[in-house]
């Protein structure tokens, strides 16, 4: 309650008026007149009444105490046992807190936040933005619920933005361990068939159990190697890539008894296999149109090694010159075929036809060549038909169609077969979605019975062009037409002869972006991206096992025939296994060097200095057999001097609100006019005596 005023005259009026009426006061006082005192009271209440003063009383209502609480919803909080334990600290914090009318808790999950592109535990900066609307002096005290993994905690000389305790209960228990595995360096590219190495390290956070682990070394989702690595040290590996392309290299050490969690006892490493030079071996059976565009495209390549070899004399033609005379190289038959045949990554056999230039035996080699993992192309001409064809010899093993010995000589479009519209090798080359086709005709093929493998390319009244087979361990693919060569020079505007020629090779190297039957998935950030190759029907759901352990299943929908894609924006970060049918891959969502997953046992450190402080407490809130229990609630009026190891003190705030204000002028109303009535018929009353 407090007196203000209001003059009904300006201030310096009101000022010049109680100067003169106190002169007027002193001079009748000094000379003694008669009714002095009471004029000069007059005088006064007159002067007060033209101040108007105002008797002023504030409505005013207390404000609440703003607790904060951050719960820890990180990764490393995602273990079965701690979640168990977040949630029934929780609920007490709530059921006590509920208790206090004037402490108004402000409850926030906090999960994993980007630091630098690696996810981390930053629960301060989840505390700044949650009373960042208040004023410092409202709150009372934050409360942390988290495992002590904690990777923003403010320094010794900054600012916390409020004057206040800070209390952490820790969830996990003591003398946790934690058996951990990761790649210390490795090379990023690797070339195909030479030795590569990468540095690994078993790490036990925790009282470790000692010896040497177990590590099983997986390449591509096949088995490759077991090594025993002593926890703490650097263990070498070196393994060689046997393709190119992506190659996932897996490291997982078994779980021990007693580890709070496995989902960091397996690793990868990306490697990108480069295939130093490509050696192809191309022998042409006798110069023709064709041959130019087989050896135009392998040329310009930079990453091919070529050995081309055509047949210039075959031993029919005897003339009579003698051998010393003529300028032919003489094709060195043992030294391809039998010496270096497995040194070349693809043979082509571009119009051959068996003249005995190669002895039958030779054709075994070949044969064995494929079914070892090595890439036959046939690119047949009329001579496939005849009695000469190579489709007669031994070479019959691994070819996937016989010829019946006849040509179809007529013009047509090439085009896609149903699974040519599927297979990487084929699908979407350029012109094939228009009927006819945006691309130049063709005008033989040569004839053969129903083929094995797939027929991805079909000629005149859907007979098979192209066929694509394995071998054993190899694959062999049959263009049966020599007319390519018709695209590469223009005729009738083109076609896509490079890309078909390329994909073709590649396929046949086993290129992993052209498998009929593929899984892949990479990340983009956060951002999971599946993609399923098959040429048979819709291929269902992919199954996504994520690093906490649980499971989802994700729809793959047709992007393009025979390529299904499904995405998603993951909560989690580390290591995921997707699976489809009998099809598996790995992908490590965000930073693989994320401080969430260097370290996952539950700590006091990190948070003790803040406690410390401020005058909090750091405890962990969970017995050795697991049971929760939260310390009290202890409010307190003023500063916290003094820390309290046993309760959670919240400083409740002296804040108010003003609601109102209730003003009652003091010479308004009767009482006005009765004081100053009082004080002239004082005066008259004095001057009638």
């Amino acid at each position: 309650m407090t007196i203000d005023f209001s003059p009904f005259v300006p201030w310096p009026v009101l000022a010049v008026l109680a100067l003169i009426a106190l002169l007027v006061s002193a001079i009748a006082l000094w000379r003694g007149l008669r009714g002095a005192t009471i004029r000069s009271l007059a005088a006064l209440a007159l002067l007060a009444a033209l101040a108007n003063p105002l008797l002023m009383q504030e409505d005013r209502e207390p404000l609440t105490t703003i607790v904060p609480v951050v719960i820890d919803r990180s990764q490393s909080q995602q273990i079965p046992e701690r979640i168990r334990q977040t949630d029934e600290a929780l609920a007490a914090l709530k059921e006590r807190l509920a208790r206090f009318p004037n402490i108004e808790p402000r409850y926030l999950e906090a999960k994993d936040a980007e630091e630098g592109g690696a996810p981390s535990t930053r629960l301060f900066h989840a505390l700044e933005g949650l009373i960042s609307d208040v004023p410092p002096s409202r709150v009372g005290g934050a409360i942390f619920v988290t495992d002590g993994e904690v990777h923003d905690v403010p320094g010794a000389n900054q600012a916390l933005g409020f004057d206040a305790p800070i209390h952490s209960l820790i969830t996990g228990r003591a003398n946790e361990f934690d058996r951990r595995i990761e790649v210390v360096r490795g090379p990023r590219f690797g070339i195909v068939n030479e030795e590569q190495q990468v540095v690994l390290r078993v790490v036990d956070d925790g009282p470790s159990p000692g010896g040497v682990a177990k590590v099983n070394v997986r390449l591509n989702g096949n088995d490759i190697a077991t090594i025993q690595a002593v926890p703490g040290q650097e263990t070498p590996f070196s393994f060689k890539l046997q393709r190119g392309g992506s190659n996932v290299l897996e490291f997982s050490v078994a779980g021990l008894p007693g580890e709070i969690t496995e989902t960091n006892n397996r690793t990868v490493h990306l490697i990108d296999g480069i295939r130093s030079n490509l050696r192809v071996l191309l022998v042409s059976g006798e110069p023709h149109a064709g041959e130019r565009a087989w050896r135009n495209l392998l040329k310009s390549d930079a990453s091919v090694d070529l050995v081309h070899f055509t047949i210039l004399r075959p031993p029919e033609k005897q003339d009579g010159t003698p051998i010393n005379e003529l300028s032919l190289i003489q094709f060195p038959m043992r030294e391809l075929f039998v010496e270096k045949i497995n040194d070349f990554d693809l043979i082509i056999f571009d119009r051959y036809q068996h003249r005995n230039v190669l002895p039958i035996l030779y054709y075994d080699y070949i044969v064995q060549y494929v079914q070892k993992g090595g890439a036959l192309l046939i690119a047949a001409g009329p001579e496939h038909a005849g009695e000469d064809s190579i489709a007669l010899t031994p070479l019959e093993a691994v070819l996937p169609a016989a010829p019946t010995g006849q040509m179809i000589n007529k013009p047509f479009y090439p085009r896609l077969s149903e699974e040519g519209r599927k297979h990487p090798v084929t699908r979407g080359l350029d012109g094939s979605t228009q009927e006819p086709p945006r691309w130049g005709r063709w005008f033989r093929t040569v004839d053969v019975d129903p083929p094995q493998g797939q027929t991805v390319m079909v000629g005149a009244d859907n007979h098979p062009l192209l066929v694509l087979n394995r071998a054993g361990e190899g694959r062999v693919a049959m263009l049966l037409s020599d007319q390519g060569w018709l695209w590469a020079r223009g005729f009738e505007g083109g076609g896509p002869h490079v890309s078909l020629y390329r994909r073709i090779a590649h396929w046949l190297m086993k290129e992993p972006s052209l498998e009929e039957e593929a899984l892949t998935a990479k990340a983009s950030g956060r951002r999971l991206e599946i993609t399923r190759q098959t040429i048979g029907g819709p291929p269902g759901e992919a199954l996504v096992r994520y690093p906490s352990g649980r499971t989802e299943r994700l729809a793959l929908s047709q992007k393009e025939p025979g390529l299904f894609t499904a995405e998603k924006d993951m909560e989690e970060v580390g290591l995921f296994q997707i699976s489809n049918g009998n099809l598996s891959t790995l992908v490590h969502v965000g930073a693989v060097d994320a401080p969430e997953f260097k370290a996952m046992i539950s700590t006091t450190g990190p948070l003790k200095q803040i406690a410390d402080r401020t005058r909090g407490i750091d405890q962990r809130i969970v017995d050795a057999q697991g049971a929760v229990s939260v310390p009290p609630i202890l409010p307190v009026h003023n500063q916290v001097r003094i820390a309290d190891n046993d309760r959670i003190q919240i400083r409740l705030t002296d804040e108010t609100v003003l609601k109102g204000v209730n003003t009652l002028p003091l010479f308004a109303g009767f009482a006005g006019v009765g004081v100053l009535l009082l004080a002239f018929a004082a005066m008259w009353w004095r001057e009638g005596r």
